[in-house]
C-alpha cells in the first residue's frame, strides 16, 4: 500500500545549516499494516510523514501508494489517497465551523463542489451516528464551533474527519503528544478502533515506546534519516522498552541519553 524507495531529502543544502533528513530511506507497507514508528530527535520521522503527504519534492528516490506513482504529485493531489492527523489539535480543523460542517467538508473532499444546499437530512443523522461511537457525547454539539472543543475532542473529531473516506494511507503525526496522559489514552484507543475496524494501512509517530510497542502489528525504528530495525508479529509483542533503549544504543554510540524519547 505503501512503498518509499531510495527517498533522500536534505534541507539547506550547500549552507551552514544543512541537515540531511532522509538517507536512502526503504520503507513498505502492505495493505492493512498499522506500523508505529520511533526515533530520537532528528531521526527522520516526521519528514518521512511530510514526504510521502507531499508537503515538499525529495530530492531523489520515489514513493508509491496503492502502486500510483505519487513522488511528483503535490500535497493536494495526494489528498485523495492520505489522511492525517497532526500533533497539534489546532490543525486538521477549520475551528470557526460547526462539528457536522467540518465533518461535511471531510466527506466532500475530492468531490467537485456545487451550490446545492450545504448538509443534507441524511447526512446530519450520518454524522450523529457516526460521533456517537466516540462515547464523547458530542453528537449532541453538532452545531458547536470546532474551535470550542478540547484537545481531545479535536482530535477525536479530526480522526473521525481523516478516515471518513476510508484513506488508502493514515498518517498520525505524534498525534497525542500535546494531551494529557488520560485523554491521549482515550485517543489512541479510539485510534486503533478506528483503524482496525476500516482495516487502514497506517503510519503513527510517537515518542512513546510502550504505546509503540502496545499498538500495531509492526514497529519501527528510525535513525539519522534511515529505518535501523523493523519488527512485527509475536516478536513485536513481546518486546520490552529496555530491549528498544538497548538497540538505540547501540546504533547511537551513546548519544540517546540526552533525548526526549527517553523521558517517555
Amino acid at each position: 500500500m505503501l512503498e518509499i524507495k531510495n527517498v533522500y531529502k536534505t534541507f539547506n543544502a550547500g549552507t551552514v545549516n544543512e541537515k540531511v533528513a532522509l538517507k536512502g530511506l526503504d520503507l513498505t507497507l502492505e495493505d492493512g499494516d498499522f506500523v508505529t514508528v520511533i526515533g530520537g530527535n532528528g531521526a527522520g520521522k516526521s519528514t518521512m510523514l511530510n514526504a510521502v503527504a507531499g508537503v515538499w519534492p525529495i530530492d531523489m528516490g520515489k514513493i508509491l501508494i496503492d502502486g500510483q506513482d505519487v513522488t511528483r504529485l503535490s500535497e493536494h493531489q495526494r489528498a485523495k489517497y492520505i489522511g492525517r492527523v497532526f500533533q497539534d489539535p489546532m490543525m486538521g480543523t477549520a475551528a470557526t465551523m460547526g462539528i457536522e460542517e467540518n465533518l461535511a467538508l471531510a466527506a466532500r473532499r475530492g468531490v467537485a463542489r456545487s451550490l446545492r444546499a450545504g448538509i443534507t437530512k441524511k447526512e446530519r443523522e450520518e454524522y450523529h451516528e457516526l460521533l456517537k461511537t466516540l462515547d464523547l457525547g458530542l453528537e449532541d454539539r453538532m452545531t458547536s464551533k470546532v474551535g470550542l472543543l478540547s484537545g481531545g475532542q479535536r482530535q477525536a473529531v479530526t480522526l473521525l474527519m481523516a478516515t471518513l473516506k476510508k484513506p488508502k494511507l493514515l498518517l498520525l503525526d505524534e498525534h497525542t503528544a500535546a494531551l494529557d496522559p488520560k485523554t491521549a489514552a482515550k485517543v489512541l484507543a479510539l485510534s486503533e478502533k478506528i483503524v482496525q475496524e476500516n482495516h487502514l494501512t497506517t503510519l503513527m509517530i510517537t515518542h512513546n515506546m510502550k504505546d509503540a510497542i502496545k499498538y500495531g502489528n509492526r514497529l519501527i525504528m528510525m535513525y539519522e534519516g534511515r529505518v535501523i530495525y523493523d519488527v512485527r508479529g509475536e516478536e513485536k509483542a513481546n518486546l520490552q522498552v529496555s530491549d528498544l533503549l538497548q538497540r538505540f544504543e547501540q546504533v547511537s554510540d551513546g548519544g540517546f541519553a540526552n533525548d526526549r524519547m527517553l523521558l517517555s
